[in-house]
């Protein structure tokens, strides 16, 4: 599935390049007429240079072609340095149309570069680098929710062939298989995430569903569990059995009221299950979901109460 197509094509040597005084005006203003040009102003005996340079090629790369990028070594370039009046370095700015449009100074982290690449393109009214990738997170996402779980999964991963870190996607994937029931291979799927998105809150919220999915595939029967409460209301494993399962039929509201009720009889019962049980429905869930803001408020008050 070919979700980028056109600038992605850019060969990486067109992208980046080292400019001096006599080839600035092709290689900047020139070149700034189509596409936005991000220039690099560093020089060797500057620390901080050092780790932004590789930092900003490695987001220009990612951009595929929304953006290029053009180095000054102001040693070798002083007379573009003082037209720029550059103070101090590592200094960045951002032309399109042959006039600086953005800019920053110093070292900044990757997350910030990357909100700066996607403030220059989409301020040359371009599409920031990745919109289409999470537009693509959405439609595969829509599929999951109607139920087309195996389009979602291929979709999902035809993303995850682009952008391998893309935490979104990978976590969606995970989701995918728990929803065609293939628990084991959405477990493979999760233990293979790449380190760098491993506890992310996407990957976090499938590790929840799929210890979710699991309980449900163990799940004993509403009625009889129900009965067992009522008949004594201070068994807790019954209590417990009976929120698991009132979760796999899908009644979640229920069974954190039957979790809260458990933690207020007994907070300690089995080593603290029922809010153990708690965090991982919530966390199942999207953060601003109903049933996760009255949850956690209704258990905080009970912990501090």
């Amino acid at each position: 599935m070919e979700l980028l197509n056109g600038a992605g094509a850019t060969p990486a040597g067109d992208l980046i390049k080292d400019t001096s005084e006599a080839t600035f005006m092709a290689d900047v203003v020139e070149a700034s007429q189509t596409v936005p040009v991000i220039v690099d102003f560093w020089a060797p005996w500057c620390g901080p240079c050092k780790t932004l340079g590789p930092a900003l090629e490695a987001a220009v790369t990612a951009a595929k072609g929304a953006v290029k990028m053009v180095k000054v070594n102001v040693d070798e370039n002083q007379m573009i340095a003082g037209q720029m009046r550059i103070q101090s370095i590592p200094t960045v700015y951002a032309f399109f149309q042959g006039q600086p449009v953005d800019g920053f100074q110093g070292a900044l982290p990757a997350s910030e570069i990357k909100g700066f690449i996607d403030r220059v393109v989409a301020a040359a009214g371009g599409e920031a680098p990745g919109a289409q990738l999470d537009e693509a997170v959405a439609a595969a996402e829509e599929m999951l929710e109607q139920g087309a779980a195996a389009d979602a999964a291929e979709t999902f991963a035809a993303i995850l062939g682009e952008e391998p870190d893309h935490a979104a996607a990978y976590g969606g994937l995970v989701r995918a298989h728990i929803a065609l029931g293939d628990l084991d291979q959405a477990e493979a799927i999760l233990n293979g995430a790449p380190a760098a998105i491993s506890t992310k809150p996407e990957l976090e919220a499938a590790h929840a569903q799929l210890e979710l999915a699991r309980q449900a595939s163990n799940a004993g029967p509403v009625a009889e569990l129900a009965a067992a409460v009522e008949a004594d209301p201070n068994n807790h494993q019954a209590r417990f059995d009976l929120a698991q399962a009132l979760h796999a039929a899908g009644r979640t509201e229920e069974a954190v009221a039957e979790l809260l009720d458990l933690f207020r009889r007994d907070r300690e019962w089995n080593e603290g299950a029922a809010k153990a049980q708690l965090f991982t429905i919530f966390d199942a869930l999207k953060p601003n979901d109903p049933i996760v803001l009255n949850g956690r408020r209704k258990l905080s008050s009970m912990i501090f109460a």
